[in-house]
């Protein structure tokens, strides 16, 4: 396939960078359109629960980051991000899926005060700590990181976690003063590093930085 796509969203978004990043390491041409999370009819239409990222493709939009993630696998398979072994590729997608389920989504509900300069009650500290605790726990079970999360080769459950694991870290560190990730998957420092020593994660990182400090400046205003 040939025909440009569009990813919708905005940089700061740990999501639309995940798929972002996917999209870098393919090689995929592909434009950007800066759009924020909204219930207004114009996104609805495109996104049913206004949410981003989305992409545009000649066929139509498409939501949800993984659904994304597998288009792409699924349109460009080359140069592979899932291993063609149905068992390993299965492995990949569960890793995604704990780290998006049980790490991402538990730390989420701290991100008002973590990022935003918002409050979080103690009750809901009190309740996501454990929630992340149990989730690296099994994490550390699960990851390989020889020298990637899921084995020797780089797939898409490196970029998802690159952008995912670094959150829950600052999280931790600003609510809790520990660094949870550090602390139960001590060899995730290292991993980290070796990821974002690539280019287009640097590239993705880059973006990342301006475009939070663009939204930190207009909410300001």
């Amino acid at each position: 396939m040939t025909t440009p796509i569009t990813l919708c969203g905005f940089s700061v978004s740990n999501y639309y960078n995940k798929v972002k990043f996917s999209l870098l390491e393919k090689g995929i041409p592909f434009t950007e359109a800066q759009v924020y999370p909204s219930q207004s009819e114009e996104l609805l239409s495109e996104s049913p629960m206004g949410k981003v990222p989305f992409m545009r493709t000649p066929m139509g939009v498409l939501s949800e980051s993984q659904v994304l993630t597998e288009f792409i696998e699924d349109t460009w398979p080359e140069p592979p991000l899932y291993p063609r072994d149905p068992f390993a590729r299965a492995r990949c997608r569960e890793l995604i899926e704990h780290i998006e389920l049980h790490l991402e989504l538990p730390a989420r509900r701290l991100y008002g005060e973590a990022f935003f300069g918002g409050k979080v009650s103690e009750e809901t500290k009190k309740e996501v700590a454990p929630l992340l605790e149990k989730g690296l726990r099994s994490l550390h079970r699960l990851v390989r990181f020889s020298p990637f999360i899921a084995g020797t080769d780089f797939t898409h459950a490196d970029c998802a976690a690159w952008v995912h694991l670094p959150l829950v870290s600052q999280t931790t560190r600003k609510i809790y003063d520990r660094d949870f990730v550090e602390e139960l998957v001590p060899q995730a420092k290292a991993y980290l590093k070796l990821v974002g020593d690539r280019p287009h994660a640097q590239k993705v990182n880059d973006d990342r930085k301006a475009a939070m400090a663009a939204f930190m400046s207009k909410a300001k205003k």
